[in-house]
């Protein structure tokens, strides 16, 4: 859990005393970091009782074929490209706008796996 409040330092260096303490919903979570790997869901309870899914790890994309338009269910390779972080590619972290590579080609993210708890992807035209 990380707290995404304002820094307890002015950019002096001096010391800030905060006018109130910490609030729950200034809270913040660590990120997913969703792996290629066989699935793996954590559910998290949200504001209002409501749930988000984390896909902690995915072995399988909804891939949509723009051309056809077309769904299907592929698996998932390995992670070509991510804009996130370049870390990201050798660690096979999905996150949105990752491109992976799956069976039937590579394809760009358009879910977000930590929030949506699906992968999500469209196909990218073949060089």
């Amino acid at each position: 859990m990380k707290w995404q409040g304002k820094s307890a330092r002015k950019p002096t260096g001096g010391r800030l005393v905060p006018a109130r303490g910490k609030r729950k919903y200034e809270l913040g979570r660590e990120p997913a970091e969703t792996l290629v790997g066989p699935i793996r869901v954590k559910k998290i309870r949200t504001r209002g009782g409501n749930q988000k899914l984390r896909l902690l790890k995915a072995d399988v994309a909804s891939v949509s074929d723009p051309v056809t338009g077309a769904t299907k269910l592929v698996k998932i390779e390995t992670v070509v490209d991510n804009p996130a972080n370049r870390h990201y590619v050798r660690r096979n972290i999905i996150t949105r706008g990752a491109v992976i590579r799956t069976e039937i080609g590579e394809a760009r993210v358009l879910s977000r796996p930590g929030q949506d708890g699906v992968v999500n992807a469209v196909l990218l035209p073949k060089h």
